[in-house]
C-alpha cells in the first residue's frame, strides 16, 4: 500500500499550515487550537521547513519568552524531508524511524498535496492487520 491510499480522502483545503513569517506565538496557537503536533512551514507556494512542538520547546529553552516574537522560520527544522503519494507506507514507517520523524509533507510534482503523521500510518496497519484477522475468521468457519 502507498501514502496515496491514506491521501486519496483529503484535499488540499484540508491542510494546515503557515508561512515562514508567520510568529512563532501565532504557530502556538494554531497547534493548540487545532490539537495537532507539526505544521508545514511554507514560502512562495513550496515547502521550506517543518516546525513541530519540539522545535518550540527546545527553542523556549534556548531563547526564553522572547522567541515567541521570532518568524518560525528561524525555528524550523529545514530542509524538510518530503515523501510522494507513490511512497509505500511500509517505507514511510521506516523513515519515521530512522529519522526519529512524526510527520512528513506529502509532495507531487513539488506542491504540497497532504501531511501526515505517524498516527496516520499506524491507523492504516491497524486497519490492514483486523481485515486479514477478519478473512482468517470468516475462512476458518467456513473451512
Amino acid at each position: 500500500m502507498t501514502i496515496a491510499k491514506i491521501i486519496s480522502h483529503r484535499t488540499s483545503a484540508d491542510i494546515i499550515s503557515c508561512d515562514v513569517a508567520t510568529p512563532v506565538s501565532e504557530v502556538v496557537s494554531i497547534l493548540a487550537g487545532k490539537r495537532i503536533g507539526a505544521l508545514p512551514v511554507m514560502c512562495g507556494g513550496e515547502v521550506a521547513g517543518i516546525v513541530s512542538e519540539r522545535d518550540i520547546i527546545y527553542r523556549l529553552a534556548e531563547h526564553g519568552g522572547s522567541l515567541l516574537q521570532k518568524p518560525v522560520e528561524e525555528i524550523m527544522t529545514s530542509p524538510a524531508v518530503t515523501i510522494e503519494p507513490s511512497t509505500t507506507i511500509d517505507s514511510a514507517m521506516a523513515l519515521m524511524t530512522k529519522r526519529r520523524f512524526r510527520h512528513f509533507p506529502v509532495v507531487e510534482n513539488g506542491k504540497l498535496v497532504a501531511f501526515i503523521s505517524i498516527g496516520d500510518l499506524v491507523k492504516d496497519k491497524i486497519d490492514e492487520i483486523e481485515q486479514e484477522a477478519e478473512a482468517i475468521r470468516t475462512y476458518i468457519q467456513t473451512a
